[in-house]
């Protein structure tokens, strides 16, 4: 090999290599995400990994756990970044700490989440629809045996959030208002996708259930579910009901806007980041595709992330500068 075509070849590498060295991130530790047990905090994590990653020059970490446990981290700073912040299912612990200026929201990650009490619409509707008059939580009392518990046949099974989840402790207070406490046992799964288990065997079989769930969701675009009607929200009784474990009242889940949070500490050290993730914007139904294609992929979050960048450009090159944008794009080939 001649010395001219080894400097070429050189200069060539040097070229290839440019955009990743210029990457430098701007918080000398790794960065700390809130990996929530949950598919579409799994999916923004992994896109955010990536774009932080080649982007911006950084290394990532993830925390994993539950809703609760994960918040309260961030608040002191033993996490930097939580994806998606349902801010209606923890109102104390959000309160508390964005007044005391521990957690700093970003912005709307997507305006339009769902959440509510399902049941198949082959239980409610059509000809042979055992269950064609129930309509709202207020019926629940009259179809117990309907939803009977096979552990405790006296008693309708009600599928709730597993423990830790900020919705489990609203719906067990929902329970209680509705006066369903005595009717339906309030079973916790061990796991969101214990709980997706349960959804699809009983579907599959055809059989009666009774079940939180919440959108975006590839459950909710791939089982034919229908939310009963609660009273309409009230933000004062929604307030009430989220301060005593029994409360009289109930209403129902707020159409959430999900957002995104970091520490105050990170805020303050990572201005540039903190650019990025206020203008990360995305939606119910173009989550709800991403986490269908996920599923395609065996719930590759990594994947699944790789596909939406690659094939997503004209949304999330929006969020970035060209030149980080152009280092996630060189990442991705």
């Amino acid at each position: 090999m001649t010395r001219t075509l080894r400097a070429a070849l050189a200069a060539l590498a040097i070229m290839t290599i440019a955009p990743a060295v210029l990457a430098r991130c701007e918080v000398d530790k790794p960065v700390t995400l809130a990996d929530l047990n949950w598919d579409s905090s799994a999916f923004h994590v992994a896109v955010a990994a990536r774009i932080l990653k080649d982007g911006y020059g950084c290394h990532v970490e993830r925390k994993p756990g539950a809703t609760r446990p994960l918040f309260k981290a961030l608040a002191r700073g033993e996490v930097d970044i939580m994806m998606e912040v349902w801010k209606d299912n923890i109102p104390t612990l959000w309160r508390q700490a964005a007044q005391a200026g521990d957690v700093i929201e970003m912005g709307v990650n997507y305006p339009d989440a769902v959440q509510g009490w399902f049941v198949p619409a082959y239980l409610v509707q059509g000809e042979d629809a055992p269950a064609p008059d129930l309509e709202s939580v207020r019926d629940l009392a009259g179809y117990r045996d309907l939803f009977a518990d096979p552990e405790d046949r006296g008693k309708g099974r009600f599928y709730n959030c597993m423990l830790g989840w900020g919705c489990e402790k609203v719906n067990t207070r929902k329970l209680h208002a509705y006066g369903l406490a005595d009717d339906f046992n309030n079973f916790r799964p061990v796991s969101g996708r214990a709980l997706v288990r349960a959804i699809a065997s009983h579907y599959e079989k055809r059989e009666p259930f009774l079940t939180y769930y919440w959108g975006p969701t590839w459950v909710l675009g791939t089982y034919d579910l229908v939310m009963l009607e609660e009273p309409p929200y009230d933000p004062d009784i929604w307030s009430e009901m989220n301060r005593t474990r029994r409360p009289e009242a109930a209403t129902a889940y707020p159409t959430s806007a999900i957002t995104i949070a970091v520490s105050d500490e990170f805020a303050e050290a990572a201005p540039e980041i903190v650019g990025f993730l206020e203008s990360y914007r995305t939606s119910n139904d173009l989550v709800s595709a991403a986490l269908a294609d996920m599923r395609r992929l065996e719930g590759d979050a990594e994947a699944a992330a790789r596909r939406f960048l690659t094939a997503r450009p004209e949304i999330w090159t929006e969020w970035v500068p060209e030149d980080v944008a152009r280092r996630v794009r060189e990442g991705l080939s």
